[in-house]
């Protein structure tokens, strides 16, 4: 699920096939290659890959804004994986959620908080 609060667009829903044990980036690059999804990663040399832009919108540092990797289990309970999306490897049944949102800082009064929905 393609989730942004931030910009008010309508949630986005994509499925694919993964390999048997594939990571997140993997699933994403096939949906990318099918011509589903576009997306833009920055490569940090000690923490791997993180999602820097999601259909043309991206992740801003001056708007203290970002996407979140979020996972809902079969169960329905969402959780953030505690790897990135190079090392994330999503379960049958689970639906991975991008989701656009901000972060706060001790120098930012109000914060967003986005209830995630599906």
């Amino acid at each position: 699920i393609y989730n942004s609060n931030i910009t008010n667009q309508k949630n986005l829903t994509y499925s694919t096939n993964i390999a048997y044990r594939g990571i997140l980036l993997g699933a994403l690059r096939t949906l990318e290659n099918n011509g589903k999804l576009n997306f833009t990663v920055t490569e940090d040399p000690n923490y791997g890959p993180f999602l820097k832009s999601v259909n043309g919108v991206e992740g801003n540092s001056a708007d203290q804004t970002y996407w979140e990797i979020l996972s809902q289990l079969q169960n329905g309970t969402i959780i953030r994986p505690d790897v990135g999306m190079g090392c994330y490897i999503p379960r049958q049944y689970n639906v991975v959620i991008l989701k656009f949102t901000t972060w706060c800082t001790k120098r930012r009064q109000l914060c967003d908080t986005h209830q995630i929905s599906s």
